[in-house]
């Protein structure tokens, strides 16, 4: 829900109702991730994915029943051997998708509208949901954001069952991550005078374990490009369509201009390493050093090499490579930081225009987030999508 979380804001800006499929589970070759959504409005206006095409129209008239009779419902949809043409995902794979209905009488609604404000608007919040657990459950939901205060929604009226989720949330907030938890049972609610354990009315007690998808939308991660050649300008474009957040570095003010570099979040005039050495930096965090000069490098690099960053690039012919690492070697940068630095920067794909260079530089930074080989997919053995470390949802998610 939060990958679409500015188009679904400016829905609740406007008043609409609407409905919510998510994919909340995968199995084999599935096309998206957990997090994925499709969300239809009461005048059937579509928005979002779960499946690429696959099962769109299916999910679409789930959506639309959902909003007519508000009830939550899950619903698998996988391949078919006996009839290739049925509802399906031709690709082999499995995908569980929720469907919430976001109408004006829904007990969630209030937490769904401040989730997605804090998504369109960048802050970090994760939203839990039941989607697997008694039916009283189905469609609750709960918020956390990135400080101590107190989650907003309930998941069943018991408050441990609360703090429960809300931790668990906060984890895969605290990493930038979507995913699903599964909880223990025997959340008991209280009766009307406080006490546990009252009368066996419906949902007075969970009975099993509880599988919550958990949606984080954290601020994008940060692309920082040193060096304001034409190369650069190539990657920013690159960058902004991965979903970074991408600033420029370069100590000549000449070049490391807004005329230059318009798609740029950012552009700095400094010392790429005074720059680097001032600025918040974290695990999702690329580093491009596209300078190729060494009085810019060696600094740069021997602080960035020892940073929790994402990805360390540099640009530079082989021999260049060679000459830089013996300079680094000679300032105390050890082999397993240089083990670090991928360089030349960017895989083979015979790039030779700066555009080819940073598709190629791209292509290098998604297979080192995911895990990929990087090589053709044709005559592989490798797996098409890879599980990598999860889904990193900015506004979505995220990237990562």
């Amino acid at each position: 829900m939060l990958d679409i979380a500015e188009e679904l804001n400016r829905w609740v800006e406007q008043g609409r109702t609407f409905a919510v499929a998510t994919v909340v589970a995968v199995g084999g070759s599935a096309p998206r991730q957990p997090g994925a959504a499709l969300a239809v409005d009461s005048d059937g206006t579509a928005i979002g994915s779960v499946s690429g095409g696959c099962v769109e129209g299916a999910v679409y008239e789930l959506c639309k029943q959902a909003l007519e009779d508000g009830e939550t419902v899950t619903e698998r949809f996988g391949y078919s051997d006996d009839d290739a043409f049925a509802v399906g995902l031709t690709c082999g794979g499995i995908i569980d998708i929720l469907v919430t209905p976001v109408r004006a009488d829904s007990p969630a609604r209030p937490v769904y509208v401040s989730a997605l404000a804090a998504a369109a608007r960048g802050s970090a919040a994760a939203v839990a949901r039941v989607t697997d657990g008694p039916a009283e459950l189905m469609g609750r939901a709960l918020l956390v954001r990135d400080d101590d205060g107190p989650p907003t929604g309930t998941l069943g009226g018991h408050p441990e069952l609360d703090r429960t989720a809300a931790a668990e949330a906060r984890a895969l907030l605290d990493a930038g991550r979507t995913g699903t938890v599964t909880i223990g049972e025997g959340f008991a609610s209280e009766d009307e005078n406080g006490s546990e354990g009252g009368a066996q009315r419906s949902g007075s007690r969970c009975g099993q374990p509880l599988t919550l998808l958990v949606e984080s939308s954290v601020p994008p991660p940060r692309m920082i490009v040193f060096g304001a050649i034409d190369f650069a300008s190539a990657l920013v474009r690159v960058g902004k369509f991965l979903g970074y957040r991408v600033t420029v570095c370069d100590a000549r003010p000449v070049f490391a201009t807004a005329a230059r570099f318009p798609d740029a979040d950012e552009i700095v005039v400094d010392w790429p390493h005074r720059y680097l050495a001032s600025t918040e930096v974290d695990s999702r965090t690329v580093l491009a050093v596209l300078t190729h000069d060494a009085k810019f490098d060696v600094p740069l690099l021997e602080l960035a090499l020892k940073l929790p960053v994402a990805y360390v690039g540099a640009m530079g012919s082989r021999r260049t490579h060679l000459d830089r690492n013996a300079r680094l070697r000679e300032v105390g940068v050890t082999e397993m930081e240089l083990a670090r630095l991928r360089s030349p920067i960017g895989l083979d794909l015979g790039a030779r225009t700066p555009e080819e260079t940073a598709l190629s530089i791209g292509a290098e930074i998604v297979a080192n987030r995911r895990g990929g080989t990087g090589i053709s997919l044709t005559g592989a053995h490798t797996p098409i999508h890879h599980d990598g470390s999860g889904t990193v949802a900015g506004r979505i998610g995220s990237v990562a």
